[in-house]
């Protein structure tokens, strides 16, 4: 079997386990789907020869590809086990169609189309065969591509050749939270710096992400009936009405891009005597982030004190940092696989995320995690597709990865020439 049958063949059997996270549950994994994922992983990681596989009470799998090559960098790799719930099917069935430059038809049952006129990012691939689900789900290449790339280079890695020591880890509930990154024992990942493979289209690059947190905003009323409610009753669903008015439109998600940060409002639950309203905050910039935070205390302080007879109560709870933070602990990171994409004939699309990824976490607790493509384009959408062969660059990019990284010259990189733009 070559890369290619090898990477589509992963990628088809990871995909039918159902691992859609659950944003409700308080588990980890918060689906059992993950759980059974990571079992296989652990189960064919053994099989292809690592060393120290271990699958954790949270579904967190890790283990190494041992090397022998003593003097190089201590490398990881590492994807999460969970697909995204946009309210659509958790079934993923994968096809893989040919594009010749017309709509490629998903679902003849359901009728659902990808449309060039709507999709033309799709023309860049034109005879190339394309994999694609059915439109009633998400493809799910975020993250299952990465895990593909990731075992099938684990498998293919050849001392003759040679290679230093690779870490892997897969973790749960990425989609949630980063749940997963934050819950890993790093003495069982102890690399000198990692790599997600955890974006989108050809030569996409990572080295910026979101600061992000998450705020509960709950609102008490007082109830009454209709008959007697003048004067007595405080509507706790007016007052997030009011709260989440008072910020402009013109700062959410659907009027924002590139470097801009949002307040992203996302659910309400309300009765009578109480409403809970959850946010999202994000911005790239530090201060701009904390700016966001205080904008909340005042949001809630105006609408306590037009509400007298109510009260207003909010917690910000901090889901990751901007990721550049961390890569400076070592240069090597990005240095190395800037090489690497330089010696594929790959253009680099260095793009500030617009999200966060495992990496933002990790760089934060001491080992700087880069970011790099799965080829794949329109996460989070049933129109999500992955052109082959970008799956497969992507995939000759961690193995060259993995071979500059066990190279003397590449051992010696200082900080600096792996430094931030």
């Amino acid at each position: 079997m070559d890369v290619r049958e090898e990477l589509i063949s992963r990628f088809f059997r990871y995909a039918a386990i159902e691992s859609q996270s659950d944003g409700r549950s308080q588990l980890l994994p918060s689906s059992p789907g993950q759980a059974a994922l990571a079992e296989l992983l652990a189960g064919e990681m053994r099989s292809i020869g690592l060393d120290e596989v271990l699958t954790d009470e949270h579904a967190i799998v890790t283990g190494v590809k041992r090397g022998n090559r003593p003097y190089a960098p201590r490398i990881g790799f590492i994807a999460h086990l969970d697909t995204v719930d946009v309210g659509l099917s958790s079934v993923v069935r994968p096809q893989i169609l040919r594009f010749d430059g017309s709509d490629l038809c998903l679902n003849h049952q359901e009728d659902i189309w990808l449309r060039v006129g709507e999709h033309p990012e799709i023309s860049d691939w034109l005879g190339e065969d394309i994999i694609v689900g059915d439109g009633t789900s998400v493809l799910g290449a975020d993250n299952k591509a990465a895990i593909a790339i990731i075992m099938t280079l684990l498998a293919r890695l050849d001392p003759v050749v040679g290679h230093g020591d690779v870490f892997v880890a897969f973790v749960p509930d990425e989609e949630i939270g980063l749940r997963g990154a934050k819950a890993m024992d790093l003495s069982r990942f102890p690399c000198d710096f990692a790599y997600t493979i955890d974006c989108c289209e050809l030569g996409e690059v990572v080295l910026e992400t979101f600061n992000a947190a998450s705020c509960e905003i709950v609102f008490s009323g007082v109830s009454a009936h209709p008959m007697s409610a003048k004067g007595t009753l405080v509507n706790p669903l007016l007052m997030a009405v009011d709260f989440v008015s008072s910020f402009e439109r013109s700062q959410t998600p659907e009027h924002t891009e590139k470097r801009e940060g949002f307040f992203w409002f996302k659910d309400l639950i309300a009765n009578d005597s109480e409403a809970t309203l959850t946010a999202l905050i994000r911005d790239f910039d530090t201060d701009g982030f904390n700016q966001r935070k205080r904008r909340i205390a005042e949001a809630a302080e105006q609408v306590r004190s037009r509400y007298t007879k109510g009260d207003v109560r909010y917690q910000i709870t901090d889901t990751y940092q901007n990721i550049s933070s961390g890569l400076d602990h070592d240069g090597r990171a990005v240095a190395i696989l800037r090489k690497a994409m330089a010696e594929l004939g790959i253009q680099e699309k260095l793009i500030p995320m617009r999200g966060g990824t495992d990496g933002a976490v990790l760089s934060a607790r001491g080992i700087p995690t880069p970011n790099f493509f799965t080829g794949a384009y329109n996460f989070h959408s049933r129109y999500e597709f992955l052109p082959v062969t970008v799956f497969e660059t992507s995939f000759d990019l961690a193995l060259k990865i993995c071979l500059l990284a066990a190279t003397h010259e590449a051992a010696e990189e200082t900080a600096l020439d792996g430094a931030l733009p």
